[in-house]
């Protein structure tokens, strides 16, 4: 059960002791969630993102019972661009590894973080995305408030893209060594793919898991300042269909 419940906005919410607690009840919402979708369609598709901060969540989703992983389709959120080849910091070997290897999902949509043309990849992932509307978007707020890789630099919540090419932020390239993916800020790939504002929130469902302290002023921002781009996860709370799921220390400001 959670500690506490508090509604900002559309946004429900929920505030858990530790973060395996936390973990458990984002599960058991997607869980209900890809059952709910799935009485009403064929397929579930869903985009998952790529962090440290999900390793809770996703542990228990793929020990969840009753999901019918056969008929869910996995897209990617964003990618580095330009790291080599044998690299263990790809986003989509993270969610090789703790996702699309457990469970027997239908099929894994990824992000080609090797095309040799990367805008036609921006239009050949954002096509897929098209042809197979997300229903359930899984996802963070990073240190800057970023989500996704939508940094507040380039964050556009009226964006015409789908997907698209960022240059990262210093305040997210740092995120990435303090979550311990990266040694140094240097060795953080300066480029990558990132969905977008819109393609997150067109979603039917999203879902958001939000540990640590080190997020609780993004957390705050996003839940209690003005909607703007300057704290791009603040568009989150006008969503119609919205839960966030915290920690106590991630939500220590609130």
């Amino acid at each position: 059960m959670s500690q506490k419940e508090k509604k900002f906005g559309a946004a429900n919410v929920r505030i858990y002791t530790t973060r395996s607690e936390m973990g458990k009840a984002a599960a058991e919402h997607v869980a209900g969630l890809i059952r709910e979708v799935l009485s009403k369609k064929e397929r579930a598709n869903i985009v998952f993102a790529a962090a440290p901060s999900q390793n809770e969540f996703l542990f228990h989703l793929t020990n969840s019972p009753g999901i019918d992983w056969p008929r869910v389709v996995g897209f990617h959120m964003d990618e580095y661009i330009g790291l080599p080849k044998e690299s263990d910091q790809f986003f989509s070997l993270y969610l090789h590894n703790h996702l699309f290897s457990k469970v027997k999902i239908g099929s894994v949509q990824i992000l080609d973080a090797h095309a040799k043309e990367p805008k036609k990849e921006c239009h050949r992932y954002a096509a897929l995305l098209k042809e197979n509307p997300t229903d359930i978007v899984c996802l963070g707020i990073g240190e800057n408030g970023h989500i996704a890789f939508n940094d507040p630099p380039v964050a556009d919540f009226l964006d015409k893209y789908l997907v698209k090419i960022i240059e990262l932020d210093e305040a997210d390239r740092r995120q990435q060594v303090n979550d311990g993916c990266f040694p140094t800020i240097n060795d953080v790939p300066p480029t990558a793919f990132t969905l977008t504002i819109p393609a997150l929130m067109s979603a039917t469902y999203l879902s958001c898991v939000v540990p640590t302290e080190r997020k609780a002023r993004a957390v705050f921002n996003s839940l209690t300042g003005k909607v703007t781009t300057k704290v791009p996860g603040s568009i989150l709370r006008t969503h119609p269909h919205i839960e966030l799921f915290l920690d106590e220390a991630s939500a220590s400001l609130l």
